[in-house]
């Protein structure tokens, strides 16, 4: 790494203004994002952390320092796979992943939504999917995302193998609770025509 994608990657002169964006997160997350101690292994284990454009112990660093432009804006909370490899991976336990999950939270209801048009697309897919079934309907959604995202020949060789492979089905399995679910999207719609 040189100089100049050090200085890109880790801010270095963050000042520390307020603990307002820690007391939210916190109790939002019910993680205690005070305690991160910055030994960067929830960075080292995640699997999209090279891809990230701020890691997950900076952003809990920048937490603790109350930069919530900073976070909010970054394409990181939004890159995140909640896969849990940070929580798994934290000495003191924290649940990095539920603290990512807030963070975006905060940013769609500041109405901050990902600048990366194919996150968006596949965002939308993924919702579509699960408000129509009450679960999501991986070859539907894949079908909607790339129409969507105009991609519709990359991945196209994983197809075939995840298809022997029993990973996608042909036909959507619906999920019991259906309306339920259905009853929870259209609770979000309201409130959010509330704001």
């Amino acid at each position: 790494m040189n100089d100049t994608q050090s200085s890109a990657t880790f801010p270095t002169s963050q000042e520390w203004t307020d603990d307002a964006l820690l007391t939210e997160v916190e109790r939002r997350s019910g993680v205690a994002v005070g305690t991160c101690f910055q030994c960067h292994k929830c960075s080292s284990g995640c699997p999209i952390g090279p891809d990230m454009d701020l890691l997950s112990s900076q952003i809990m660093r920048l937490i603790q320092l109350g930069a919530k432009d900073e976070i909010l804006e970054s394409e990181a909370i939004w890159a995140c796979a909640s896969c849990e490899a940070c929580t798994a991976r934290c000495p003191m336990g924290l649940d990095i992943a539920a603290v990512m999950d807030t963070l975006r939270m905060m940013a769609v209801e500041r109405k901050i939504s990902s600048r990366d048009r194919r996150g968006r697309s596949f965002n939308k897919a993924f919702l579509t999917s699960v408000r129509w079934h009450g679960r999501v309907y991986e070859l539907g959604m894949m079908a909607l995302y790339k129409l969507a995202s105009r991609d519709l020949f990359a991945d196209m060789d994983k197809a075939p193998k995840m298809l022997a492979k029993h990973k996608l089905n042909f036909l959507p399995h619906r999920s019991p609770s259906v309306k339920a679910v259905r009853r929870a999207f259209k609770r979000a719609q309201e409130e959010e025509k509330k704001r």
